[in-house]
């Protein structure tokens, strides 16, 4: 590996751990407006991060990939079932803080990679691997002791996991770079949550006139929380390979949970903990296993070349 190449992967790696930093002590921003409606915060998210997001395009020039998506039917349908799932899945997440149900988020992005997997499978024609398998299993089993041992289905995690497991999975039938991407994304939101945010949201902080200059920088800074980090995954995406990437994904999660239960006093009762305690098995095995999967395939590429 040449210097050029060292100093990419360094830059890389501080790029990763600082958005995947950024997104697992986000809840502290969303909890700091929890007085403001889980919907009003989210349109606020859309507002301003399209504004942010549109100074960024400009300033980079990347309007020539933007105009390509909407010459594309196909392209703009998948952009639009996108837009809807990260909107749902900003809702869920809002709303799982601010209703203190910060473990059930931390579980939901613990759970992401293996529904991941599975969709690869399912969809992308990817066979899995017997230690993937393993994993998968796992995870079910932590699931399936909680349903039947406690009554109880860990219905916000799911519906964080697979809504951005979705939204993964269809943003790669759109060849479109992030930043380019979560652009149109908030752009097909904004008209919904502009008319919501003006027409409808009926509470004491619907008015930006009326508010104080605090609370509005609050909800004019839900723009740099969504774009930020996001700004320091694609710049880290570009310097690393995927594999190497995917070990920095337990960071945000991880931080919630330490949030959750340290900060912020949620009770780590008994079906969480079993849930918890086989979701990390499975997390164990799958790193151990692609860890393993990518030396192999160094050492092939080494012996022949």
């Amino acid at each position: 590996m040449t210097t050029e190449e060292q100093l990419q992967a360094k830059q890389g790696v501080l790029l990763a751990i600082a958005a995947y930093i950024m997104w697992g002590i986000a809840p502290i921003y969303f909890k700091t407006v929890a007085h403001v409606s889980a919907l009003e915060i989210l349109s606020h998210r859309v507002v301003w991060s399209f504004v942010f997001l549109a100074v960024l395009m400009h300033s980079g020039r990347r309007w020539r990939g933007f105009v390509e998506i909407f010459r594309t039917k196909t392209k703009l349908v998948y952009m639009l079932a996108t837009s809807l799932l990260i909107g749902c899945n900003w809702l869920v997440f809002i709303w799982a803080i601010n209703a203190n149900h910060m473990l059930d988020a931390s579980l939901g992005y613990y759970i992401n990679p293996l529904i991941n997997v599975v969709f690869g499978m399912l969809f992308l024609g990817e066979r899995l691997r017997k230690m993937q398998w393993l994993a998968v299993f796992l995870a079910a089993c932590g699931v399936l002791i909680q349903l039947i041992a406690f009554g109880s289905v860990p219905m916000v995690a799911f519906a964080l996991a697979m809504t951005f497991a979705l939204y993964g999975l269809l943003r790669k039938k759109v060849a479109v770079d992030a930043q380019t991407g979560l652009f149109i994304e908030t752009l097909l939101l904004l008209p919904v949550a502009a008319i919501y945010l003006w027409q409808f949201a009926d509470s004491s902080t619907n008015n930006m006139f009326h508010n104080s200059w605090s609370l509005n920088w609050l909800l004019i800074a839900a723009g740099i929380v969504t774009t930020l980090p996001l700004l320091c995954f694609t710049g880290a995406a570009t310097r690393l390979k995927l594999s190497t990437l995917g070990f920095f994904q337990y960071i945000g999660p991880s931080f919630m949970f330490v949030l959750a239960v340290a900060i912020y006093g949620e009770t780590f009762s008994m079906d969480k903990a079993i849930t918890f305690a086989f979701i990390w098995g499975a997390l164990l095995i799958f790193s151990a296993d692609g860890f393993a999967h990518s030396k192999k395939k160094r050492l092939q590429a080494v012996n022949h070349p």
